[in-house]
């Protein structure tokens, strides 16, 4: 049998508004854990989904052997619903359970999957969730139980190739550290759609979608990354080379064209002086005709073979825009305290503490991050550190002025364009100053027009970012919550590249470790 899966055979597709995603796309996918990779909107889950048969291509053919198993974006467990439910699982296991009673029908004994409960139990060890009541309610689960009781429900039941779609995002560093070692164990085929580096790091291989079609790289994330970047700089020199060899030959056909143009002057010339016989002049001419028109048959050929050339080249490197950008500097003195927690604490009215007996002090141009599992009480944390809340007991001193962005990018508002929410935050800015702002985060002429509702979470941090770092005056203390969440590879890079470069004060909530190491974090407050 084939350990081939799923067969894409000059697959193309394209949205409902005409434009194409995919076009002549041939890939197979195996028993190897392959990482989907790419810009957002570039076409990844709708892939998955034209594998899993709830699309149809435009053209081309799809073809799946074996059983594909799937963990979605966003699940909500339905109303009502058990963990045994939201795993996939309840029906076998009612089915044993019937068979234990002793109430077993024929067709329970022919169903019966012996071995599920024993691999439920290793795949529920295997993400951090041993021994979870499979009658339990799942609304009962947090978010990130949902995540990873569905990931081992699906592992369980062993289906030949797994689609999981950004299964680490918002999970906390333990939980995303359980997943990518459950991957790591896993045997079969997989898809992974992330941008979750970790995870990544997991897979056989990398399979990266862009305007150029679908990349395969071998190894993990690392080894993709590097070849990637030869791949990008090989590109951009024969690009190089191939426009320096169009110009040269460019040149070389205009000298040929004004050598011929001067001979035939002084043909003219000479003709018109009537100083040499008629046969002579006529033998002449014949032959800068001929001479002439090998010279422009050349010219052509070599023409078009710089122009094929230099296509070829520009075929190979993809033409993306990128952040890249240098902040302003943000006068923060080097001993200056920027934030301090004394003692403080925080609890709603009649609610049990979410945060008790925090000190921490943040002095000049700090990078700290804050860490701990889901309900820890970072999110309070930092919007303590903000002024969004004011402590129930101790004291927040805020120092300096500092931006917060918290992970719905609350304050571009609901303004009816980039514009106007720039400017609304930055009164001093003009127009031109606010969409010359905007043009460095990739906002340029009619983007900077979008109406803020209508960004992705990618676009919202764009503009959030530009409209603090870039405004009337940047923010001494920067206070950033799980900013890569909606960012893919590429402006993740850009991000990190950016805020590398800020020389202000860091307060960072994220469960991505690559994310910190890469900003320069110093520091870290782990909350249990």
């Amino acid at each position: 049998m084939s350990s081939t899966f799923v067969t894409l055979d000059s697959l193309s597709y394209s949205t409902p508004d005409g434009r194409s995603l995919f076009e002549n796309l041939t890939l197979t996918f195996g028993a190897e854990r392959t990482g989907l990779v790419g810009r957002n909107g570039v076409g990844k889950s709708t892939l998955a989904r034209l594998i899993l048969g709830e699309l149809q291509p435009s053209a081309g053919a799809i073809t799946v052997r074996g059983r594909v198993g799937v963990l979605r974006q966003a699940l909500v467990p339905p109303r009502g619903a058990s963990v045994a439910d939201l795993m996939g699982v309840a029906e076998p296991l009612a089915r044993l359970a019937r068979i234990e009673a002793g109430a077993g029908s024929e067709d329970d004994f022919a169903d019966a999957d012996w071995t599920l409960e024993a691999r439920l139990a290793v795949a529920l060890a295997d993400v951090g969730l041993d021994g979870l009541d499979l009658a339990r309610p799942a609304a009962s689960l947090s978010g990130g139980q949902v995540t990873r009781a569905s990931l081992a429900g699906l592992l369980a039941v062993e289906p030949d190739l797994v689609i999981l779609d950004e299964p680490t995002n918002n999970l906390d560093a333990a939980a995303r550290e359980m997943v990518a070692q459950a991957l790591g164990h896993w045997k079969g085929g997989a898809i992974v759609i992330s941008h979750d580096r970790a995870l990544l790091r997991q897979v056989d291989r990398i399979v990266e979608l862009s305007g150029l079609g679908a990349q395969v790289f071998g190894g993990g994330y690392d080894l993709y990354a590097e070849r990637k970047a030869e791949a990008e700089a090989a590109a951009a020199r024969d690009l190089a080379d191939a426009e320096k060899q169009a110009a040269r030959v460019a040149r070389e056909v205009q000298a040929v064209a004004e050598r011929k143009a001067r001979k035939d002057a002084a043909g003219k010339r000479a003709r018109a002086r009537n100083d040499a016989p008629k046969i002579l002049l006529d033998a002449r001419a014949e032959r800068a005709e001929v001479s002439g028109g090998r010279e422009r048959a050349v010219a052509e050929r070599l023409r078009a073979e710089a122009a094929e050339t230099l296509a070829a080249a520009d075929a190979r490197l993809e033409r993306v825009r990128r952040l890249a950008f240098d902040l302003p500097p943000s006068g923060l003195a080097a001993g200056r305290t920027v934030l301090a927690f004394l003692d403080a604490a925080f609890a709603y009215p009649g609610g049990r503490p979410l945060l008790q007996g925090q000190t921490l002090r943040i002095v000049g141009p700090e990078r700290v991050a804050v860490s701990g599992p889901n309900g820890s009480g970072k999110t309070t944390l930092i919007r303590l550190a903000a002024g969004e809340l004011e402590p129930t007991s101790g004291k927040v001193v805020r120092g300096v002025k500092a931006a917060f962005l918290d992970q719905q990018t609350a304050l571009l508002g609901d303004d009816p364009t980039l514009v106007a929410a720039f400017r609304r935050l930055n009164p001093a800015s003009g127009e031109n100053a606010a969409r010359a702002a905007l043009a460095r985060f990739l906002f340029r002429n009619t983007a900077a027009e979008k109406p803020v509702a209508a960004l992705s979470g990618g676009e919202r941090l764009r503009a959030a970012l530009a409209s603090v770092l870039l405004g009337d005056e940047p923010p001494q203390l920067l206070i950033l919550d799980e900013p890569t969440n909606h960012l893919d590879l590429d402006s993740i890079g850009a991000v990190e590249a950016a805020l590398a470069g800020y020389n202000g004060a860091l307060l960072v909530v994220s469960h991505d470790r690559d994310f910190l190491a890469a900003i320069g974090v110093e520091r870290e407050i782990s909350l249990a």
